[in-house]
């Protein structure tokens, strides 16, 4: 099936949800038209959504199914985890939460690879409650990584500004200790190709940042970017790819500078995500680069500080979602794109009709 005519089936894990995490992914969902678009399947329970849905006046009707692969097109789609009764406590993790939240995540991540859905969207979790429940990883990305035993890239991601993260979800500490010059090439690489693949940038300029201030000032303030990171760029622009840099962060993400680019590489988490929040605000996904999967996010957490008082704004998780479906279809056109040009073709000198070869032609 062409994948512009395929209904892409979007997983929805449901994160805690005595956050907003159902709240966004209700409102989400909420125009009666959002079917004609994809088939939502949501990994979550019946009860629970009754429940928060009536507390949010929406109006929402569920088809539930045992297991993703029963989902319908034109119905907003449930795999029902439980029948039971679900303790909702707003604003407050619960052990029960947090079950529901990594349940909801291994059967939506057993779905996606299984292929009973396309693309996987996940709402916030509670990381330290998940990690003191036997969760091994301190966020999704870890997480992914495990399952499809590739190195994922944390991408930051809206229609005019892409920043990708060197270092996940560690202390700043131990930052410098977790950047080599082989590591920023890969991730370069990967950045490169997501770009083309997924996003459909046919020569991608990527930017990378320092690490230290002034991006170590010639190697007055620390030697990270004359060893490492210099050496990363000039190898890999020497053989064609479009890197430059290091460039200074406090300076790097004005209007004139970031958009001269078609993504940025930060060398750890709030160094890229700090400025990526302040200029996209509620607009910006977090989409996992560099693996066999598609899965995106909302750029925000769980928010138990607003959960339960219907002000939760659903524009980052709307985002998410048809990001997810824009990559999947991107993605599947540039692979048939790849495969179509792989298979030999040779010409009837007959009619001058360009042929097929067989698979077991010999050059």
């Amino acid at each position: 099936m062409s994948p512009k005519n395929h209904k892409v089936r979007v997983g929805i894990s449901i994160g805690d949800f005595n956050g907003i995490g159902p709240e966004i992914i209700m409102k989400s969902l909420k125009d009666k038209t959002i079917t004609d678009f994809f088939t939502p399947v949501i990994f979550g329970s019946g009860k629970l959504f009754t429940f928060q849905k009536n507390i949010f006046k929406l109006n929402l009707n569920f088809n539930y199914v045992n297991e993703a692969s029963q989902a319908q097109p034109g119905k907003l789609n449930m795999v029902n985890l439980t029948k039971e009764n679900v303790n909702v406590e707003l604003g407050v993790p619960t052990e029960e939460s947090t079950k529901m939240a990594i349940e909801s995540l291994e059967l939506a991540t057993e779905a996606l690879m299984k292929g009973d859905i396309d693309v996987l969207v996940t709402a916030p979790i509670n990381k330290d409650e998940m990690v003191k429940m036997g969760f091994k990883h301190t966020g999704h990305t870890g997480y992914f990584e495990e399952k499809f035993s590739k190195k994922g890239l944390m991408f930051l991601v809206t229609e005019d500004l892409k920043v990708a993260v060197s270092t996940h979800h560690i202390p700043i500490a131990s930052v410098a200790e977790n950047i080599s010059k082989e590591k920023i090439k890969k991730q370069i690489r990967a950045l490169n190709q997501t770009l083309i693949e997924d996003f459909c940038v046919q020569k991608p300029k990527i930017a990378v940042l320092g690490l230290n201030p002034h991006a170590g000032d010639g190697g007055v303030i620390g030697k990270e970017e004359i060893e490492i990171i210099e050496p990363a760029i000039k190898e890999l622009s020497d053989n064609g790819t479009l890197a430059f840099g290091p460039y200074p962060a406090d300076s790097f993400f004005q209007p004139n500078k970031y958009r001269n680019f078609d993504a940025v590489l930060a060398m750890y988490h709030d160094q890229g995500l700090a400025p990526f929040k302040t200029l996209a605000y509620e607009e910006g996904v977090n989409y996992t680069a560099g693996l066999p999967f598609i899965r995106t996010s909302p750029d925000h957490g769980v928010a138990y500080d607003i959960a339960g008082k219907n002000i939760a704004d659903e524009q980052s998780f709307t985002e998410a979602i048809f990001t997810a479906i824009k990559i999947f279809k991107n993605r599947s056109e540039y692979n048939d794109l790849m495969n179509n040009r792989m298979q030999p073709r040779r010409v009837n000198v007959d009619n001058g009709v360009d042929e097929d070869l067989p698979d077991d032609h010999e050059a």
